[in-house]
């Protein structure tokens, strides 16, 4: 594809709207042309700029983001959207993905995550624009409607994707927040393995970590999913 994917970038905190901006145009086949901070901006920028992408924020001050995007439907815009938002309600994703939202990512996320849908959504509109007529095998379906498994980034060695994703969706089950120990026992894994999944989560910014001070010892370190801010 000759030409640069175009993005606007929604999004009512002006650093992360830039932060975002930066990322964006440094990624290879895309060029940010707007950003909006509010509702009708958005649907301001988007019928000005005819974007293949949006970065859609949820919480924006006067229109929400998926009204913005009912609206869009409304009129027949089938832009693609990458939702970013701390917004984790099921009502919410579930809308989200009945109004057409490629990806959602929830606040706060890894550039890496970022990246991967970003290239998973290239690699659709490329699929889209140099064979719009064809006829799709179950894959290429699979790939059009968001489907297609994303490129999983390289584990830290000794690390299992299967073992990760059971150690992320116990966090995620836990009301407040759990020590390594606590998480191992749950799963039949060893304390040490346990921390290590933790403390990548922490890292790619799925988890946060702080320290609980006991009455004596050490204190005991508790993870957590990232609070919402947004």
């Amino acid at each position: 594809m000759s030409a640069d994917i175009r993005v606007v970038i929604v999004d009512d905190d002006f650093a992360v709207a830039h932060v975002n901006r930066a990322f964006v145009d440094a990624r290879p086949g895309y060029a940010v042309v707007a950003e909006a901070h509010t509702g009708s901006d958005a649907l301001a920028a988007i019928a000005a700029h005819r974007p293949g992408l949006v970065l859609l924020d949820v919480y924006l001050p006067d229109l929400g983001g998926l009204d913005v995007l009912r609206q869009l439907r409304a009129a027949g815009d089938d832009v693609e959207v990458i939702a970013v938002t701390a917004a984790r309600d099921l009502d919410t994703v579930r809308q989200a993905r009945l109004l057409g939202v490629r990806h959602y990512l929830v606040k706060p996320f890894s550039g890496a995550s970022l990246g991967e849908r970003l290239d998973e959504v290239r690699r659709g509109i490329v699929a889209d624009r140099a064979a719009p007529r064809a006829t799709l095998d179950q894959r290429a379906i699979d790939q059009v409607i968001g489907m297609a498994p994303l490129r999983r980034a390289s584990l830290p060695k000794g690390l299992s994707a299967v073992s990760l994703q059971r150690v992320s969706a116990r966090l995620s089950e836990c009301a407040t927040d759990a020590s390594a120990a606590e998480i191992a026992q749950s799963l039949g894994m060893s304390r040490v393995s346990a921390r290590r999944y933790l403390e990548h989560l922490v890292a790619t910014g799925a988890a946060e970590v702080a320290p609980r001070y006991g009455s004596a010892g050490r204190p005991e370190h508790r993870y957590r999913r990232p609070a919402a801010t947004g």
